[in-house]
């Protein structure tokens, strides 16, 4: 069967994650209904990351095995057709070998995390990032980031619902971007790291943001990291705010 790479850009606001379930919308359920209109008994599909209720991807990745020889333009543009008026779109798709695996191949995964800082609430992003009332201190916020760049028994920062079977993680990048916003300022916060744990995204912005707001110091967050203890953590952020940016393969499979 032909193997299909698909980068997916979605809102996930509507949705109760990327992972098919029976009773509640889901991303991945989606999009293999709209595969389901074009071929039966299409196998289940298989993704980079699976994003949490209410998170979104700029470029989550996927791939498909179908049975007919598409062309990627016209697969795309046929799920795009079947997707609606669902938000969830495919951006790109392309042949690939059958030894890629859109979660197996992948040698990095980018998030990016949006906090707005403005008094006014917020209208046209909602839904799409986290607003607080009060100033933060970007330089405060970095470098208390730099404290959780490495490899690290990252215990403190996640979910203790989570399923990885080891707590070690190495994150290569933690980085702060100020933009300016209307009424305020917007912080994006791009992570980068192989693969992540529960909540591990969403638990260093909640604890980055105190340390913004001048209740933690850089050194609380060590302090934090050190402790391996889920109680040490920050609060946990809300999801809408975080994106699935990127994923990286040793070979792109979308390049020309």
């Amino acid at each position: 069967m032909p193997r299909y790479a698909l980068r997916i850009e979605y809102d996930g606001g509507p949705f109760s994650g990327w992972q098919r379930q029976k009773e509640h919308p889901s991303v991945q359920g989606a999009i293999e209904a709209a595969l389901a209109k074009l071929e039966p008994d299409v196998p289940a599909i298989a993704a980079a990351g699976r994003t949490d209720a209410g998170v979104h991807a700029l470029g989550q990745i996927a791939h498909c095995d179908l049975a007919g020889d598409w062309s990627p333009f016209r697969l795309s543009e046929a799920l795009n057709f079947h997707l609606k008026p669902a938000p969830v779109a495919i951006v790109a798709c392309a042949h690939v070998g059958d030894d890629f695996h859109a979660r197996f191949s992948a040698i990095a995964r980018r998030y990016m995390f949006r906090l707005i800082s403005r008094r006014a609430p917020l209208v046209h992003d909602r839904t799409n990032a986290w607003r607080v009332a009060h100033a933060l201190d970007p330089d405060a916020m970095q470098a208390g980031a730099d404290r959780l760049i490495g490899t690290h028994d990252f215990t403190t920062f996640r979910s203790t619902m989570c399923q990885a079977k080891s707590p070690v993680k190495t994150l290569d990048e933690l980085r702060i971007e100020t933009l300016p916003y209307p009424g305020g300022t917007e912080y994006r916060f791009h992570v980068r790291a192989r693969s992540f744990l529960h909540n591990q995204v969403r638990s260093f912005v909640g604890t980055l943001e105190r340390v913004g707001a001048g209740s933690w110091t850089p050194d609380d967050v060590s302090a934090a990291l050190a402790a391996t203890d889920r109680a040490a953590c920050g609060p946990v952020c809300p999801p809408g705010g975080l994106y699935l940016a990127d994923v990286s393969y040793r070979v792109d499979p979308f390049a020309p």
